[in-house]
């Protein structure tokens, strides 16, 4: 695409997540200053070498003071599940202008033992009535079904193949297995949604190393490159239920992406979905064409995405609906293992390219290589 020369000019090169779970004993910033640690000794440097950093849900000069991480280049983001994108989106460019040599991102979020509900009092969505994120969804899905002639069976599809990847995944918080009945009859939340189809709420944290493509080259692993992003955002609808489903927005994304990443969608091996709400894989899968509008529900039957039986095995460390709610910062680290050959039981065969996609008011999509 003209203008755009970011192609594969920076790297992940370390990840680390702490354990999944409930640590009332630490908090936000323990569990990212643990994750940060492992994913400095992934990457093989020193805590000196780094000289920017990006925070998300951590206080930055808190974090700085415990970690001793005095950069020239720190950037603090919003606790929202999109800022994981928009992170790395700003480590590259921040690599490419020369403001940062090697970056650490990271991510904490005790959640669980804060007892977060994420829903149930004001919010953006009170003007409308809606008390959590999972009413818009579910009402965003529910008019997908009378549009198209989705059912909410088809969301089981989507569950269950997440949760038989969470199965390979010792990291994984749900280690039971799950069947479509199972997802059928579990307790309703917010018509058509069901528990199963919504994300964890856990404690955790996660890190990634970025650095230059050709500081890459001398460190411990292959480098993964981020060969091409693309971000469309559209709040006219932020506060209610997007009639669309971010339609537009996700394909001017897919316009862009393929073509800066020089990575055609036949040519990916897997993806990444930001799945907050099962319906959300289904909207992600539209828009970016991997189906065609309204074709989603039937697209996810029999085992498409899933690992061993589909050709888009999706979210395979079990996502957020059964690893845990990192909110796509472990997904992203997932991309990297799966690239590195390294991630045991659900390795994707002969995976060489992994797509990211978040389909939210901020629709952005991420192309991995190794």
């Amino acid at each position: 695409m003209p203008g755009w020369n970011l192609r594969d000019k920076a790297c992940l090169v370390g990840v680390g997540n702490t354990a999944y779970g409930v640590f009332p004993q630490t908090d936000a910033v323990g569990l990212g200053a643990e994750a940060l640690k492992l994913a400095v000794e992934d990457a093989g440097i020193r805590f000196d070498d780094i000289d920017g950093v990006i925070l998300n849900r951590l206080p930055y000069d808190r974090f700085a003071e415990v970690t001793n991480l005095n950069t020239p280049w720190l950037q603090s983001t919003e606790a929202h599940g999109r800022f994981s994108a928009i992170a790395l989106m700003m480590a590259v460019e921040a690599l490419a202008t020369g403001s940062a040599t090697t970056i650490a991102l990271v991510y904490g979020n005790n959640g669980r033992s804060a007892k977060m509900t994420y829903g149930g009092g004001p919010g953006i969505w009170a003007p409308w009535g809606f008390t959590s994120p999972g009413a818009i969804h579910a009402m965003m899905f529910r008019r997908h079904m009378a549009q198209f002639g989705t059912s909410a069976e088809d969301l089981s599809h989507i569950a269950v193949a997440f949760r038989n990847h969470a199965l390979r995944n010792p990291a994984a918080v749900m280690r039971k297995p799950m069947t479509l009945d199972d997802h059928r009859s579990a307790r309703r939340i917010c018509e058509p949604l069901g528990l199963l189809d919504y994300c964890l709420i856990n404690d955790g944290g996660v890190a990634w190393i970025m650095t230059t493509a050709e500081r890459a080259k001398d460190l411990r692993h292959k480098p993964v490159y981020v060969a091409g992003f693309a971000r469309q955002d559209d709040f006219s609808q932020n506060s209610y239920a997007n009639h669309e489903y971010w339609y537009s927005s996700l394909r001017q994304v897919a316009d862009a992406v393929y073509e800066r990443a020089d990575i055609p969608r036949s040519d990916i091996d897997g993806l990444m979905i930001y799945d907050n709400f099962s319906p959300t894989v289904v909207f992600a899968l539209e828009g970016m064409g991997f189906c065609d509008q309204g074709e989603g529900g039937r697209f996810v039957r029999d085992g498409t995405l899933e690992l061993g039986r589909g050709r888009w095995p999706t979210n395979t460390s079990g996502g957020h609906l059964s690893e845990s709610y990192m909110q796509g910062w472990a997904l992203i680290a997932e991309g990297v293992r799966q690239l590195r050959n390294a991630a045991g039981d659900r390795q994707i065969p002969d995976c060489e390219a992994l797509q990211f996609i978040l389909a939210t008011s901020v629709a952005a999509s991420i192309i991995l290589r190794n």
